[in-house]
């Protein structure tokens, strides 16, 4: 019992420390371009990274702390924006994708087994931290605005030059990682989990 009291700990530790670092990532700052009402920043990459790293349901739950901490109020989105406001504006869908989305990449890393490799890291960062979002996203932002799917989609394509960046940059983050502290590989946390030597 005070075992797997342990691995809960460490494993709400985990969740915890991700959540914050995509709240850091917020502090640079946002930028909207060419009038589109969504801006970029860089938290999407630390959604990229807590799949990559944590797996699927513990990226999903690190994002959800998060977005939890914003609707009490606190401002830890990109240029300092918090409250139940964010969640009907324009960004809500994004925002809502970010939790599938580290999902997604989290189980397509997962499926990699003990060494995912960083080809299967990027693909992983941009079908879950790229893909799924911009599933989320591009639709509640054509509601919003009132614009029409197709334009909200046409808006939408300024954010993925740097998207795709951030995906290989997170990918890198998280293999360097990985090789540098193998509990870092989802598979291999779980099953350290499973044979009780979990960390």
């Amino acid at each position: 019992m005070r075992k797997q009291r342990g691995f809960a700990m460490r494993t709400l530790a985990r969740v915890a420390v991700f959540a914050a670092l995509i709240a850091v990532l917020g502090l640079p700052g946002s930028l909207n371009v060419f009038g589109n009402a969504v801006p970029i920043t860089l938290q999407t990459m630390g959604v990229m990274l807590a799949g990559a790293v944590l797996g699927s349901w513990r990226a999903a739950l690190a994002v959800v702390v998060l977005l939890v901490l914003v609707a009490a109020g606190l401002p830890l989105l990109a240029g300092g924006r918090g409250g139940l406001g964010v969640f009907t504006g324009p960004s809500a869908g994004y925002l809502v994708g970010w939790v599938a989305g580290a999902a997604v990449t989290g189980w397509l890393v997962e499926r990699g087994g003990r060494d995912p490799g960083l080809v299967r890291l990027i693909v992983a960062c941009l079908v879950g931290g790229v893909g799924v979002i911009y599933l989320f996203g591009v639709p509640v932002q054509a509601l919003v605005t009132g614009v029409s799917l197709g334009q909200a989609a046409w808006l939408s394509l300024i954010f993925l030059p740097g998207d795709v960046i951030k995906a290989v940059l997170a990918s890198l983050v998280a293999r360097g990682t990985q090789r540098a502290y193998p509990d870092a590989v989802p598979a291999v946390h779980q099953e350290r989990l499973r044979s009780g030597g979990g960390r």
